[in-house]
C-alpha cells in the first residue's frame, strides 16, 4: 500500500469521530436555553425544543431575542446534520476495516 493510501485508510477510520467532535462542539454552541433564561422566559429543560424556538421567534418584537434564537436555531441543524454524517459513515468505516486488515 502506498504512503498515500494509508493516511486515506487513517482519515477514513477516524472521520466518524471527526463529525461527533463537531457535532459536539454545535451543540455546545446551541445555548437556546440561556437564552430564553436571559430574557425572563422560563423554560422546563436545557433542551429547549426547535418547535418552542420558532414560535419564539416569530412572536417576539426583540430583535436582538430573534436573533440569538436564529443563532442557536442554526446551531441545532449543524449539530442534527454532522450527527447524521456521523452515522451514515460508520458502516463504510466497518466494511473497510475488514477489507484493508
Amino acid at each position: 500500500m502506498s504512503e498515500l493510501e494509508e493516511y486515506l485508510v487513517a482519515i477514513a477510520i477516524c472521520s466518524p469521530l471527526f463529525f461527533f467532535i463537531i457535532a459536539v462542539a454545535f451543540r455546545l454552541l446551541d445555548n437556546s436555553a440561556s437564552i430564553f433564561l436571559k430574557h425572563d422566559i422560563l423554560v422546563d429543560t436545557s433542551y429547549v425544543s426547535g418547535d418552542i424556538i420558532k414560535e419564539h421567534i416569530n412572536n417576539s418584537g426583540d430583535a436582538k431575542l430573534k436573533k440569538s434564537l436564529m443563532r442557536a436555531l442554526w446551531f441545532r441543524k449543524l449539530h442534527n446534520f454532522f450527527m447524521i454524517l456521523m452515522v451514515i459513515s460508520i458502516p463504510p468505516v466497518i466494511i473497510a476495516c475488514f477489507f484493508v486488515f
